[in-house]
């Protein structure tokens, strides 16, 4: 049930009605890669520090010898691939009524609903998308393959929000 929980969580003070029918407001971040990275980060760290702890005494050719500055350096490089590993874990949307909000490994986008053709998830395809009426595809990052049910299950969140939106348009 955690699960559930964290793939589609209902935003504070939703109405009953948009419980009803399916707009409350929806976030979503991908967890298989998040523990992927976070794992491999810890290691990285781990790795690069036991590296350090060994660079002692004279290099190869004996012409200079390792000092405690290379070890610190050696630690200090662990650490910055650590950081670019947990960039991964970046990834997030955020849907409403209003709009939605994707932010990407690189960059974020805040658009209506107005904007939005559909949400895109192809065959094969490692993440979603929404396709934009200026027939540019917007990558969604957040929504993997690799999650399976958990990124199903949030494209139709979205595509709910999104038609009810068009319903809302349609009704004016």
């Amino acid at each position: 049930m955690s699960e559930r929980r964290d793939a589609v969580q209902p935003g504070a003070g939703t109405s009953e009605r948009a419980r009803a029918i399916g707009t409350e407001p929806v976030r979503l971040r991908p967890r298989r890669i998040r523990l992927v990275c976070w794992v491999s980060a810890v290691v990285v760290v781990v790795l690069f520090t036991v590296i350090a702890t060994t660079l002692t005494g004279p290099t190869g050719n004996g012409y200079g010898t390792f000092q405690r500055g290379d070890q610190v350096a050696m630690i200090g490089l662990g650490v910055l691939f650590a950081l670019a590993a947990l960039l991964f874990t970046r990834p997030r949307v955020e849907a409403d009524a209003r709009g939605v909000r994707v932010r990407n490994i690189v960059g974020s986008y805040e658009l209506p609903w107005e904007v939005v053709r559909g949400i895109r998830f192809d065959r094969g395809a490692p993440w979603a998308a929404l396709e934009l009426y200026d027939d540019d595809l917007l990558p969604v990052v957040a929504l993997q393959a690799a999650d399976k049910q958990l990124a199903v299950d949030g494209v139709r969140a979205l595509r709910r929000l999104h038609q009810a939106h068009l319903a809302a348009l349609a009704g004016r």
